[in-house]
């Protein structure tokens, strides 16, 4: 036995805005509205650091890496591409989508110890991978007074 649960139609906009119910506004918030989900699309990302430099990780399911471009200028590391829905299957009805489509940019100020000239990036799964090399340390010098 499949359990469903009910979403009763709403009337009109106003009741997005306006819950008619306790249940209905709580039912809003932990689910997104699909009016506002085709407007959204921020990938998941995970950043982490080792004596090397960062990781930087962002999950784009359903993604090819020609749909992805990846740019430095000054200190600035931007993300940016476009996840599209595309329901060729004409035979398939669906009744709940509950991916996020749409583009995306996403930047990322880079310390001042990195190194952008050797930035990699692979793609591999729908997992973008891109590794910022930390810059050699700079011995400090001494200077002689004259």
């Amino acid at each position: 036995m499949a359990l469903i649960k009910s979403t009763p139609k709403r009337s009109g906009w106003n009741d997005v805005f306006m819950p008619t119910s306790f249940g209905q506004l709580m039912d809003d918030f932990f689910t997104e509205n699909r009016m506002n989900q085709a407007a959204r699309f921020s990938p998941k990302t995970d950043i982490s650091e080792d004596e090397k430099g960062f990781h930087i990780e962002l999950s784009l399911p359903g993604m090819k890496k020609e749909d992805v471009s990846l740019e430095v200028k000054k200190d600035m590391l931007t993300i940016e591409g476009e996840r599209k829905f595309e329901s060729e299957e004409k035979d398939k009805t669906y009744h709940r989508v509950e991916s996020s489509y749409g583009s995306f940019k996403r930047s990322f100020t880079l310390p001042d110890y990195t190194n952008s000239d050797a930035i990699e990036a692979t793609f591999e799964n729908g997992i973008l991978k891109v590794f910022v090399p930390k810059a050699e340390k700079i011995a400090a010098k001494s200077i002689e007074i004259k």
